[in-house]
């Protein structure tokens, strides 16, 4: 009997471990996993309680210990989503991405990668990042892996296309050693709605706690129940009499989710989207189930806590797909 090989995989910047579930789907073992916000390496840590999970500064692993890691086993991919926060100021004062201080996480990435040489890497972010300081940015990043010897490609992915129910656009950058051909997953047209991904759950009144982990309901203001019971389903702050609409803010808010399509992209706070039939905010279990967590899945921290980790992570069922095709190129090469 032939036995499958393991390819072993390290999650940087692993937050609430929606690319290291993906991954460990498609056939890959975590290794070691890196994680600065304590809370949310609770939530690793409760999910994935086989795996060596650094809490704290990634820019405290010295070179020798990364080395180390490599010498206990062979690492074969990296992957994470380092938090680029320069994107507004480096390019507009003539700046690097790479010159920038707020973009040192990128740089402890890379850091990781030429040190361990791994056949592969994924590495995810906001989809304007390729088009930021127009194209330097990513052209920046690829002549920085290309110098260490790494093929890379670039490809905006459209969550909703792999079995998301949620449009949200990222980049996955994918870098492969010499010998290794990967191709994106293709995606499919089988579009799944909010209302197919979170219908079954209890319905809930504003306040109202239930029975399911994480499926409780925001309690709710009386002024804030009286504009949003406006909101038709799929509707905007404009079905709101004008005396109590709201003037300001993020037009994205004071909306409500329409039931046949998929859900907006989920961010850490969506407390003004309410639910396409029922007068309140997601619930964080509602929120997890479009972000393609399982029902089982631990979160840890209070509750804007727990959204800001679901809104940051990976979609499950996304990262899976991606992690497929890098299980075929590994094992084709």
């Amino acid at each position: 009997m032939k036995i499958e090989k393991i390819y072993n995989s390290i999650d940087l910047f692993c937050g609430a471990g929606g690319l290291s579930l993906g991954f460990q789907r498609a056939g890959f073992k975590t290794l070691f996993a890196v994680e600065f916000n304590k809370i949310y390496a609770q939530t690793y840590k409760a999910n994935f309680p086989e795996v060596d999970l650094y809490c704290g500064d990634i820019k405290n692993i010295s070179n020798i210990e990364i080395e180390n890691l490599g010498k206990k086993a062979e690492v074969d991919i990296i992957i994470g989503g380092p938090p680029c926060q320069g994107f507004s100021l480096a390019g507009n004062i003539g700046r690097l991405f790479l010159e920038d201080e707020r973009n040192r996480l990128f740089l402890e990435y890379f850091r990781f990668v030429d040190i361990l040489k791994p056949r592969m890497f994924v590495l995810e972010n906001v989809a304007s990042m390729v088009t930021h300081n127009k194209g330097k940015t990513i052209k920046e990043i690829e002549e920085k892996f290309h110098s260490i010897g790494y093929e890379i490609q670039y490809k905006i992915l459209n969550a909703v296309n792999y079995n998301v129910p949620q449009e949200r656009r990222r980049v996955f950058i994918v870098g492969t050693q010499k010998g290794i051909s990967f191709k994106y997953p293709l995606g499919n047209s089988n579009i799944i709605t909010i209302k197919e991904a979170i219908g079954n759950l209890p319905e809930l009144k504003s306040g109202e706690i239930s029975s399911i982990p994480q499926h409780n309901a925001m309690k709710h203001s009386a002024q804030m129940l009286e504009k949003m019971s406006f909101v038709k389903d799929g509707g905007t702050r404009k079905d709101i009499p004008e005396s109590l609409r709201p003037t300001s803010g993020d037009i994205r808010k004071y909306v409500r989710y329409n039931s046949n399509k998929p859900s907006f992209c989920v961010t850490g706070d969506m407390r003004k989207i309410f639910h396409y039939s029922q007068n309140r905010a997601l619930t964080c279990r509602e929120l997890a189930r479009i972000q393609t967590f399982p029902d089982d899945y631990i979160f840890c921290g209070s509750t804007i806590e727990i959204q800001q980790q679901i809104g940051n992570a990976v979609p499950c069922n996304l990262a899976y797909e991606v992690a497929l095709e890098c299980f075929r190129s590994l094992k084709n090469e």
